[in-house]
């Protein structure tokens, strides 16, 4: 499903490699048959948006949403685990699925990370990959509505993964869980956040530094989590075990 692998992109920190290629990414969402003429306009508003200025100023806006504060958070057991120690098991258990079917990491980003989550399910069939969206729906709206809230563009593309999910009312519920949130991006906020004590997980750390590659030179090439360019989408670059 490459649309899954445009939101990747889109949602990842913004990249010259991909400003080059903003031509052909709006050609594949414009062609996606999975998401609506509205949801299609509304990421086009959203590339735009993150792609048409200075790259420095998209830069600077989403290190202030997804890096400031967890409450934007761009890993899915943030929102489930926070700190405890249940978030490492569950960072190996998906470990274990990417490995499974072939995903190789080779970033320093953790395997719940949105966009290489995204980007593991494009290569799932369809069915696969709408009931893993649908999975975790829950943080995809949550997320979605607190960007709603600020009005940022980035929340169409939220809108647009729980299309596919078939759980679009989930955002306008999550709208009204959120109503009385304090935001936490705030200077007082993060002074506090960073006053507690820091956790850290082992398998977080294997996590990390996972490259799994195969000792026989006949199985097929595994798929791979390089931050990749929009070229490797357009390009179709990644091979997946069969």
């Amino acid at each position: 499903m490459d649309i899954l692998k445009v939101i990747a992109r889109l949602l990842d920190y913004p990249r010259e490699e991909v400003y080059l290629h903003k031509g052909e990414l709006a050609l594949l969402i414009s062609d996606s048959v999975e998401i609506s003429p509205d949801h299609r306009s509304q990421l086009l508003t959203t590339l735009d948006d993150i792609y048409q200025g200075d790259l420095m100023d998209s830069e600077e806006r989403y290190t202030g949403l997804f890096e400031q504060g967890r409450s934007l958070s761009l890993h899915l057991f943030e929102h489930v685990h926070g700190e405890s120690r249940d978030r490492g098991q569950a960072m190996v258990d998906l470990m274990a699925e990417y490995t499974s079917h072939g995903f190789e990491i080779e970033s320093r980003e953790l395997p719940d990370y949105i966009p290489m989550f995204l980007e593991y399910l494009s290569y799932q069939s369809d069915l696969d990959a709408r009931e893993w969206l649908a999975d975790v729906s829950h943080i995809l709206a949550l997320l979605g509505a607190r960007l709603k809230e600020r009005q940022s563009p980035y929340a169409n593309l939220f809108e647009s993964l729980l299309l596919i999910a078939g759980r679009s009312e989930a955002l306008e519920a999550k709208l009204k869980e959120i109503g009385d949130e304090v935001p936490d991006n705030t200077m007082e906020a993060i002074d506090k956040e960073w006053e507690e004590v820091a956790v850290t997980f082992g398998a977080e750390d294997q996590a990390c530094d996972s490259s799994i590659t195969s000792s026989n030179p006949d199985e097929p090439q595994p798929l791979r989590w390089k931050e990749a360019s929009a070229s490797d989408i357009l390009n179709q670059t990644y091979r997946g075990a069969v």
